[in-house]
């Protein structure tokens, strides 16, 4: 997500100062910022979710302060509140029209339209909520001038591929009782206190399972902490191991508001000295194109060790 941020708003740090536009309304709709004027010659030609769309407009393209404006509508549900939303995007120059970036190459990126993504990123939030999927929303954002060049305004076209409710962390209780009917995976530690795990031949857990094997005596964990754990992590689909810090003889250290969803959902709460079997839906992990974007795809499950808190 936060790659995808930072090609869709070249100039994030610039709309946040000034602000962009009107004062948001008290229910986010989806809706305009800038001179959107100077978009009205834009006109976009739907490929599908696989292939970037036609791009035309009048060049050069000179926009003097952020400008965003959904181009065309789409058919599909409204974007709420708390859903997680799948983008595609195309970066090019608005001077030549020239493509900087596909990315329709790497498949659709989840974003999450949390508060938190409102409060970092409040231009792009208020233009996906109240859209429709399969909506174009245009940003133009004007370049950087350099002594040696002149500055070039640049264009991102994103389209809303999807747009649905965020898995949530399932229950003690349901966590129990899917261990109980054998559908969480076995956890076995070897002698030197690495896990292995054996996942059952049944469909992964539709919410994010947190089930605690060994109880800490350390703080809390709160969702701002950073940590320092072990961990391994696999595949749901196929058991492929794909990362493990326990392989690599040094425990990692990383913040929790830096991590997949489902390493912040199922980590807040639990105590330093912890272990806890993670079981992550796909929505909470890498996403749909985890694959295309070289990450591991699919539903996913750690055993993640917390050995301390900075």
């Amino acid at each position: 997500m936060r790659r995808l941020l930072a090609i869709l708003l070249p100039a994030l740090l610039l709309m946040t100062a000034c602000g962009g536009g009107d004062t948001p309304a008290a229910e986010p709709t989806s809706k305009s910022v800038g001179d959107v004027s100077k978009l009205d010659s834009l006109k976009v030609t739907d490929n599908g979710n696989d292939k970037a769309p036609g791009i035309e407009f009048s060049k050069p393209l000179a926009v003097t302060g952020p400008t965003v404006k959904v181009v065309s509508e789409g058919d599909g549900e409204t974007v709420k509140m708390g859903q997680i939303a799948e983008l595609v995007y195309v970066a090019v120059d608005g001077t030549d029209g020239k493509t900087l970036e596909d990315g329709y190459t790497k498949g659709p990126q989840p974003i999450e339209l949390s508060e938190q993504m409102k409060s970092g990123n409040e231009l792009i939030f208020d233009a996906i909520i109240g859209a429709k999927v399969g909506s174009h929303v245009a940003i133009a954002a004007p370049g950087s001038a350099s002594a040696s060049a002149p500055a070039s305004s640049q264009l991102v076209i994103f389209k809303i591929a999807s747009a649905k409710d965020a898995p949530g962390l399932l229950s003690k209780e349901e966590t129990d009782q899917l261990d109980k009917d054998g559908k969480l995976p076995k956890v076995t530690f070897d002698d030197k206190g690495a896990p292995s795990v054996e996942i059952p031949k049944t469909d992964a857990p539709a919410g994010l399972s947190v089930k605690v094997l060994s109880e800490g005596t350390g703080e809390e964990l709160k969702d701002s902490d950073t940590i320092d754990a072990n961990y391994t992590g696999w595949r749901w689909e196929d058991s492929t191991k794909f990362d493990s810090s326990y392989d690599r003889g040094e425990a990692a250290t990383f913040g929790l508001n830096q991590v997949i969803k489902g390493w912040t959902l199922g980590l807040t709460g639990q105590k330093v000295g912890s272990k806890v079997l993670l079981t992550i839906p796909t929505d909470l992990a890498y996403g749909a194109s985890a694959a295309a974007q070289g990450k591991p795809a699919g539903p996913l499950v750690f055993v993640v060790e917390i050995t301390g808190k900075k």
